[in-house]
């Protein structure tokens, strides 16, 4: 019989990432929750553990995917958001912590409003994160959710039905089709906003595993969803209708000043904990 903290400390030492040893730690409490069912507690108290022989060869061989930089989320096929977790895989991204804050910005919008009944949209939804997040914490809402991306859409319909979470799904291009529904409150959306050129920068784990069609957009045009969704969403909001996007940090002023050249007020962006833009929101 092995102790758990033995058999965490073999796990770790068989990671040859060069992540700080923190980060490390963190993906293995990940790993060791999932598959074994042990928790921070458990393994600081060397809790015994017996494990089969397949438990040590996945161990392993999980330990050899990370090593390949594959995102830990992929490998187990779950990433936590707002509190609930997400069936993910390589046709979807990884919810990010910073794409919680569209959600406080939209229940701080009820609230102001009184009204949560509110009628959403949520336009490039992935995993669904965003949209069924947004039923779990207003359930009186309406909540609609579009991709270009029928693999996205499989994996969000079922995010929803696992999480109880009643949200119509929608495979849409909002490049080249107009958003097939009217007297919205809301259109909340994460497009892709990162440049191709930007991709030098990015983290191999990125590169390699998420999908390029949630992610990037041309140098020349990288405000290419940006355009079409203020423009499509301005024609839907009811008045005093809110819009809200996730975006490029480089590119925050350029956003706003997408959003008041097509009539939104009150645009405003918002900073995420780093310090760097990461939200637009404007009042129709």
């Amino acid at each position: 019989m092995k102790n758990s903290k033995t058999v965490f400390q073999d796990f770790i030492a068989n990671i040859t990432l060069k992540e700080r040893s923190d980060e490390i730690k963190s993906i293995a409490h990940l790993v060791f929750a999932k598959m074994l069912r042990l928790d921070r507690t458990d393994i600081l108290a060397a809790k015994p553990i017996t494990l089969t022989p397949e438990q040590e060869e996945d161990l392993y061989a999980i330990a050899q995917r990370i090593n390949k930089h594959e995102p830990v989320q992929y490998i187990l096929g779950e990433a936590e958001f707002f509190g609930h977790l997400f069936t993910v895989n390589t046709s979807v991204l990884i919810p990010r912590p910073e794409t919680e804050f569209l959600i406080h910005e939209i229940l701080h919008y009820a609230n102001l409003q009184k009204k949560h009944n509110l009628k959403i949209l949520d336009i490039g939804t992935g995993s669904g994160c965003i949209p069924i997040t947004l039923k779990k914490e207003l359930p009186e809402a309406s909540v609609t959710a579009t991709d270009i991306s029928l693999d996205a859409l499989t994996v969000a319909k079922e995010n929803a039905a696992t999480l109880h979470a009643p949200v119509d799904f929608i495979h849409h291009d909002i490049l080249a089709q107009d958003i097939p529904q009217s007297d919205l409150d809301v259109v909340v959306s994460n497009p892709p906003y990162i440049a191709q050129a930007e991709d030098t920068a990015m983290n191999s784990n990125v590169l390699q595993y998420e999908p390029h069609l949630a992610l990037f957009v041309p140098d020349d045009d990288a405000l290419k969803f940006y355009k079409a969704i203020a423009v499509k969403a301005r024609e839907v909001l009811v008045q005093g209708g809110l819009l809200i996007v996730e975006i490029n940090e480089r590119f925050g002023y350029e956003t706003a000043a997408l959003l008041k050249a097509n009539q939104f007020h009150q645009v405003t962006i918002i900073k995420d904990l780093d310090g760097k833009d990461r939200i637009v929101k404007g009042i129709v």
